[in-house]
């Protein structure tokens, strides 16, 4: 049995007017969930729940982008952390000069 939607408007009670609706949009894209190519015309209400998937799944696209920078941004960081140590390090071991300053000042 496959189910078929009705024409009857709540917001109008009666049925469907089409064109004459303002909230009769077209919408022109691809079907989230199907991938096909959708171009029709349909009450903006019937569009929601589809709209809402779409939109869901751009969430979940961009949580995966910014998580996937993180991770670059914190390897980048430890890098710059290693070579920071490292070069620290290097300074630490190099000896140093000892300077004698009170050679010039006189004992009174």
């Amino acid at each position: 049995m496959k189910l078929e939607a009705g024409k009857f408007c709540p917001l109008i009670n009666k049925d469907c007017i089409g064109l004459e609706c303002a909230w009769f949009t077209q919408v022109r894209g691809m079907n989230p969930q199907t991938g096909e190519q959708i171009d029709e015309w349909d009450c903006a209400v019937k569009w929601v729940p589809m709209m809402l998937i779409e939109n869901t799944q751009m969430q979940r696209q961009t949580g995966a982008a910014i998580e996937s920078f993180r991770n670059e941004s914190v390897k980048v960081s430890l890098q710059a952390q290693e070579i920071y140590k490292e070069e620290l390090n290097q300074k630490l071991s190099q000896p140093r000069e000892m300077k004698n300053i009170s050679a010039g000042v006189e004992n009174d």
